[in-house]
């Protein structure tokens, strides 16, 4: 973590320049795919084949999304494999990763053919449309293994340390794209055809240059083995990667449910089934660009933003913020006042085919993204959230606006027909907007009073030296008076024990705050304990306390309380792991007498303290918590603390070790 002080000192609009503008580039490349073949198509075959790329968008981006999962849960996990100098098993999360996205993209081919055309008209295709659906479809669903696997090893290659490969490989299959459309649909004559067959070309290109990247990879190297599935690794880069997939998700079902009020209400009016849908998905790749540039914005900035929470340099965190917002308003004010004034350039460069067609789509162009900058914004402060941990509040935020914009997409039109659909937008994000505000504000006054307030400190901040020996790890359930247990086992060893010792010196030597890293299996909210543990700040945090757990091993002989020591040295010698437990009824008691609880708020607390624990140990280690084939020794405090001790000591006394 040393290197990463850098974060804490630079200033930091040179660091958010530094880390949010190579992170834009990619996302606007990863973007330029579908807005090519928008613009080539719209003016090539007409907005019907805007309408038709439409009907199949929902499609891409829900494989889109499973490379995501796979790919971005696969570099967070080598990212923080590589932290903990833990890396025997990335070629397996890399491989693994591989296979399951190449996986999924033969499942969506398969039901894509089979369900045809009924899938079609299922997600918005209209007897007009239907045929160049059908043509563009059939021919980009074949790729879909590879582009997938291809965007899986974007992400991967990134973590690698080769972002400039990764973005290389994309822009490569993207400017193949851009050259091959115009010549498919307009030297060639081969209409949408030639638009899917143009994105397929560029989607394989990319996909050879990312695979050849593997005879050269960095941090590991792929074999036959690193194919063999591992569900305990898949789950742990599922998690990681879960994020990203409810991301594109939510944006699968919002086309979905446009699609077809689109074609439902736009029946019923005098544009018909085809303008509003073809004109939706015109606005909608505008609407992506800008996103994506606030988007990458907040994304480049996570690395920044969680390393100074986690250093309590929370006037920095105010700072970024800042920042962040200031530049996002700025991106949308000027995209805003364009698309306000200039509303007709834009519809345009996708093509208008008839005066109804455009004066439609000109209208709703303004209305859709009128207030883009409080989408924009919104979007953002929920990334902010996350990088600093607060999962539990990012996540309903991160999906409130998509969820208000299904809510009013399905009531407006009722009194205002097709436009309706349109205006459920702007509704939407002054309703999310406003609810963000609450608690951004909230946030801010919290950073400003922790700012004002000096952390306290830890007494004992350096490694004791020891003897060479034994090494004891003990976890135990809440209540069972284990942390004391184990001071009593050091103290009749002679030995060190730590506990809280253990934060201070990862935060000395990580430049984390001490009660950040001690606070990282708290009792959080349970449905988001796994997101919050995913999010990078804490990942930093782990890796710094592990990294001092190794460290803490190598110095000697030793007592090691809670935080999953016996799965971070699972590979050292003179090992031994204890897990202390006890009937509920007694654990309730202890809580009372140490904490003043009544009854039931002693059986909250240890309910809550335990699914921590367990969801803690879970995330480094993928195992289950407590499971008593994974340590040596598993007592019942209920026997008294002294007889747990005597039991333990006894125990250690008679290991040839």
């Amino acid at each position: 973590m040393e290197q990463n002080n850098y974060l804490g000192t630079e200033k930091v609009g040179v660091l958010l320049r530094r880390f949010a503008i190579p992170c834009i580039f990619s996302l606007i490349i990863s973007c330029l795919y579908n807005i090519v073949d928008q613009i080539f198509v719209g003016n090539g075959v007409g907005y019907l084949g805007n309408a038709a790329t439409g009907v199949i968008f929902p499609i891409t981006v829900i494989g889109w999304g499973v490379s995501l999962l796979f790919g971005d849960g696969a570099a967070a996990d080598l990212s923080v494999s590589f932290g903990k100098n833990e890396t025997q098993d990335i070629h397996t999360s890399v491989g693994n990763s591989m296979l399951c996205s190449f996986l999924c993209g033969v499942i969506i081919i398969v039901v894509s053919y089979s369900l045809g055309d009924n899938l079609l008209r299922l997600i918005g295709a209209t007897d007009a449309n239907l045929s160049l659906a059908h043509d563009y479809g059939f021919i980009i669903y074949f790729m879909m293994p590879l582009a997938l696997v291809q965007n899986t090893l974007a992400s991967i290659i990134r973590a690698d340390g080769s972002p400039r490969y990764a973005m290389c490989a994309m822009l490569v299959g993207a400017v193949i794209n851009i050259i091959g459309d115009p010549v498919a649909i307009f030297v060639l004559n081969m209409g949408i055809k030639g638009a899917a067959y143009a994105t397929i070309l560029g989607q394989f290109v990319s996909f050879i240059i990312c695979l050849l990247y593997l005879t050269k990879s960095k941090t590991f190297k792929i074999s036959l083995k690193s194919f063999r599935l591992n569900s305990a690794i898949l789950k742990r880069v599922a998690t990681l990667g879960a994020s990203s997939f409810l991301t594109q998700l939510s944006i699968v079902v919002i086309t979905i449910v446009n699609n077809v009020l689109l074609v439902k209400y736009g029946a019923a009016s005098v544009y018909g089934a085809d303008i509003p849908l073809a004109a939706f998905v015109v606005i909608m790749k505008l609407f992506q660009i800008v996103l994506n540039v606030a988007i990458g914005i907040a994304a480049g900035a996570q690395p920044i933003v969680g390393y100074n929470y986690g250093a309590r340099n929370y006037g920095r965190v105010q700072q970024l913020l800042k920042l962040i917002i200031k530049w996002t308003v700025i991106v949308c004010v000027v995209c805003t006042i364009m698309f306000e004034l200039f509303p007709l350039l834009f519809i345009q460069m996708f093509g208008a085919d008839g005066e109804l067609y455009t004066q439609f789509a000109v209208l709703c162009l303004r209305i859709y993204l009128s207030l883009i900058i409080f989408t924009c914004v919104q979007k953002v402060c929920a990334i902010f959230l996350q990088s600093i941990g607060h999962a539990k509040t990012a996540a309903p935020l991160s999906i409130l606006r998509d969820v208000l914009l299904i809510f009013f997409s399905l009531i407006v039109p009722i009194f205002s027909g097709v436009t309706g659909i349109f205006l459920a937008a702007p509704i939407s994000d002054v309703i999310a907007i406003a609810i963000t505000s609450v608690v951004m504000v909230r946030l801010w006054k919290t950073l400003e009073r922790d700012k004002n307030e000096t952390p306290q400190e830890v007494n004992v901040q350096a490694i004791q030296p020891s003897s060479p020996g034994v090494i004891i790890t003990i976890a135990r359930e809440h209540g069972t008076a284990g942390k004391y247990i184990g001071q009593l086992v050091a103290k009749k060893l002679n030995i060190p024990c730590y506990y809280k010792e253990m934060t201070a010196i990862a935060a000395k030597e990580s430049g984390l705050a001490s009660e950040f890293i001690s606070n990282i299996n708290s009792d959080e909210n349970a449905v988001m304990r796994e997101l919050y543990l995913s999010t990078d700040v804490i990942q930093q945090a782990v890796i710094a306390q592990d990294k001092v757990i190794k460290k803490i091993a190598e110095a000697g002989s030793c007592v090691i309380v809670g935080r999953s020591a016996d799965y971070v040295l699972r590979h050292q010698k003179n090992l031994v792991r204890i897990f202390i437990y006890a009937p509920k009824e007694y654990r309730v008691k202890k809580v009372m007498e140490m904490y003043g609880d009544t009854p039931d708020e002693g059986k909250r607390n240890i309910e809550r303290s335990d699914m921590a624990r367990a969801a803690y140990y879970k995330n480094i280690s993928g195992k289950k918590w407590g499971d008593p084939h994974q340590y040596e020794l598993c007592i019942d405090s209920s026997i008294g603390t002294q007889k747990c001790v005597d039991v333990i000591t006894e125990y250690i006394s008679k290991q040839a070790i």
